[in-house]
């Protein structure tokens, strides 16, 4: 017999690695699943099958399951392309653009819809995945909410919407200019957040002197400075975090992301929540708490209105 308590599984499912999660009705996590069964290791048409493998126990011990994905699993390389909501967007607009379907096992999947942004310039910004933890975190105040990753967030939200939203390629770039450029071979040691390099390479990015250039010439900065015996090669990589992140911090005050004084908050269930949040307090801003699980919490409230308005139209 099937177990009494009503689950839901919230898929995580990225480009290069499969995360599962079991969770009852108060959102708690009852049981993970992980695997390397990216989006990019999974050949069309194969991936209703990954998934059924990968729940199979949870099957047997809940009955038959009600899924629910977002992110790049819903993308043009992953199982069902699904559309971009445009913003602003409320959680019923991007339950509306949500599709649930039937899987050969008996379970239910709900593909949770993109957002774009119809207003950035020059072309429409894009996301998939974040707008969970964004509806997750909270839609009702107005504030900016910021979500690092490899492409970084920024978005406003306020009066039950997401407004709009910006991309900073920030965690790319750091990764390719410290493991594959001129500063790789001469760093030999991992980014520290905490050290003192770490807020020089900030105050870099915040230098209004003439004299300090844009990125370009201050990304060079780093290597004249070993060059010239003022930077240590342990310094290297968090001195140059401290700038790549610094500077996405100047461009979001440039572009009106937010002004020194106000309270922001950085969303996330990993190390950069601390590494944005350290730069938020050197830029003199406050922090609004979040939850680590924003993700799953706000996948639950999509999932709970496309249900309910997909069985009324049955």
């Amino acid at each position: 017999m099937p177990h009494p308590t009503i689950v839901t599984v919230v898929l995580d499912w990225g480009t290069t690695s499969f995360r599962a999660y079991l969770v009852d009705e108060q959102a708690r996590v009852l049981d993970t699943h992980e695997s390397e069964n990216g989006v990019q290791h999974v050949p069309k048409g194969e991936h209703a099958a990954v998934l059924s493998r990968a729940v199979q126990v949870w099957r047997e011990k809940y009955g038959k399951l009600d899924i629910v994905a977002a992110g790049m699993i819903g993308s043009r390389n992953g199982w069902k392309e699904m559309p971009y909501a445009p913003a602003p967007a409320t959680v019923a607009d991007i339950a509306a653009a949500s599709e649930t379907i039937r899987l050969p096992d008996g379970d239910t999947i709900t593909f949770i819809p993109g957002l774009m942004d119809p207003a950035a310039y020059p072309y429409p910004d894009v996301m998939r995945g974040e707008e969970t933890q964004l509806i997750g975190f909270g839609l009702a105040d107005e504030m900016t909410v910021v979500l690092p990753g490899t492409h970084s967030k920024w978005a406003r939200v306020g009066e039950g919407r997401i407004e709009r939203f910006r991309t900073f390629v920030t965690g790319e770039v750091f990764a390719t200019l410290s493991n594959h450029s001129f500063l790789a071979k001469a760093a030999n040691a991992s980014a520290d957040h905490t050290s003192a390099a770490f807020a020089e390479g900030v105050a870099l990015a915040f230098a209004d002197s003439e004299k300090a250039g844009g990125l370009l010439t201050r990304l060079f900065a780093v290597r004249t400075g070993w060059l010239a015996g003022k930077v240590d090669t342990k310094e290297i990589r968090s001195r140059l975090s401290g700038l790549i992140v610094g500077w996405e911090f100047a461009e979001a005050h440039t572009g009106g992301w937010f002004e020194k004084g106000e309270v922001i908050s950085v969303v996330g269930d990993d190390d950069l929540v601390a590494v944005y949040e350290k730069v938020a307090q050197l830029c003199g801003l406050g922090l609004r708490p979040a939850p680590a699980d924003a993700a799953i919490r706000g996948a639950l409230a999509v999932a709970a209105i496309a249900r309910t308005t997909s069985s009324q139209h049955d």
